[in-house]
């Protein structure tokens, strides 16, 4: 039973959630579900309290216990509006704080560490510059493909970032060499930027895998994400105003970049201290 109504709701929005979110939700249901053990119609707040209550213990931070709610909320939101119920077993539910944390990114120093350890990778070099220069999330990088490169004016036209939001992303002159340079290395005819063997776009394990690797041999963490941030940190800290960073991030909410400008005014205080000492 609760099988075929997920799968309605997936179907319901297939065009307003982006594929991330799709995946996100599915693994939370799929996971409340499978805690609970009930149908849906039979879920109780007490039992989503013990939910979020079994997270916790595991040590999820709140950030991440969040999203898992936002799936469940988007569920039962949807079982009300097509009147499968009558209460949502949310309304009940106090929604945890989030942690106000800011966002890791790498030092000048991490990122020149991670680019010396990726010179001689004729592929993941230019990703990570890509990743870099431009503060594209990974699921949009996998996306690109040649034609949406603008060599002349170095802009890529990122067609379907999160929620649909098309943008062009800005990048480097040193990002375009190393684009170049990969291209006429690579023996795949694709239409894909980065593709794989059989012409497709590389798949996204296979890229996290190998930032595992690089975390591994760094001494510290290093993803896809991390360099997305690392991207609008250090931009915020060149005093780019919030605008610019929100339409390159692709944020909607510019309430999503202004963590970027509390960032800057710690990276500012930690120069501060450093003079002082």
């Amino acid at each position: 039973m609760n099988e075929e109504v997920l799968v309605s709701f997936f179907d319901d929005h297939q065009s307003r959630f982006s594929k991330e979110t799709i995946r996100s939700y599915r693994l939370s249901l799929q996971q409340f579900f499978f805690f609970c053990k009930k149908g849906y119609s039979e879920v109780k707040a007490a039992d989503i309290r013990a939910w979020l209550a079994s997270l916790e213990e595991k040590g999820l931070k709140k950030r991440s216990i969040h999203i898992k709610l936002s799936g469940l909320k988007s569920f039962y939101q949807y079982c009300m509006e097509e009147n499968l119920l009558k209460k949502n077993p949310l309304s009940m539910v106090k929604t945890p704080k989030k942690d106000d944390v800011l966002p890791y990114y790498l030092s000048k120093r991490q990122l020149a560490e991670l680019q010396e350890l990726t010179r001689n990778d004729y592929q993941f070099r230019p990703i990570i510059e890509t990743l870099y220069s431009t503060g594209v999330r990974i699921s949009e990088l996998l996306q690109i493909k040649l034609e949406d490169i603008k060599w002349d004016t170095r802009q890529i036209w990122i067609r379907k970032g999160k929620g649909t939001k098309e943008r062009f992303v800005l990048f480097s002159h040193d990002c375009a060499e190393r684009l170049k340079l990969y291209l006429e290395k690579r023996e795949t005819n694709s239409l894909f930027l980065f593709a794989n063997r059989r012409g497709g776009p590389l798949h996204r394990e296979y890229i996290q895998k190998n930032f595992r690797n690089f975390s591994e041999s760094l001494g510290f963490k290093v993803s896809p994400h991390t360099l997305r941030h690392t991207f609008a940190a250090h931009l915020a800290e060149k005093n780019m105003p919030q605008s610019y960073i929100q339409d390159l991030l692709g944020h909607v909410d510019i309430n999503s970049t202004r963590i970027y400008t509390r960032l800057m005014e710690t990276a500012r205080k930690k120069q501060y201290d450093r003079y002082q000492t």
